[in-house]
């Protein structure tokens, strides 16, 4: 115990700093899920194929990504052979630019221009 006490002894500062540090990135974070979030959190607005199938007119891209794979795995699109690559139905194509498949990876690129740039 005594050793204990002598090593982190001197790091009681840093500790304390720690602590305070997590405890306000704690309180921002929560305050960022109500909306205002930043990044990938962000809720923008999308083109009017993504809103169509989102339901919504404005998402954020996590938000959509996951609906996304929500509907492929609901309608059992992805490849039972390759699993990274999702054959796409009519809806599908209306967002991955009428592509016939598209790999798990490319998900992202081809949904990035639905999203529309604020100004």
């Amino acid at each position: 115990m005594m050793t204990t006490s002598r090593l982190f002894g001197r790091c009681g500062g840093l500790l304390e700093a720690a602590k305070a540090f997590s405890a306000s990135f704690a309180s921002s974070s929560s305050s960022s899920s109500a909306g205002n979030g930043r990044g990938l959190m962000r809720v923008i607005p999308v083109s009017p194929q993504l809103g169509k199938f989102l339901g919504v007119s404005e998402a954020s891209r996590t938000d959509a990504i996951k609906k996304i794979w929500d509907y492929i795995k609901l309608h059992n699109l992805q490849n039972p052979a390759n699993k990274k690559e999702i054959v796409c139905d009519e809806k599908l194509k209306t967002i991955f630019a009428g592509k016939e498949s598209v790999g798990m990876l490319e998900i992202s690129k081809y949904l990035s221009p639905h999203f529309l740039k604020s100004k």
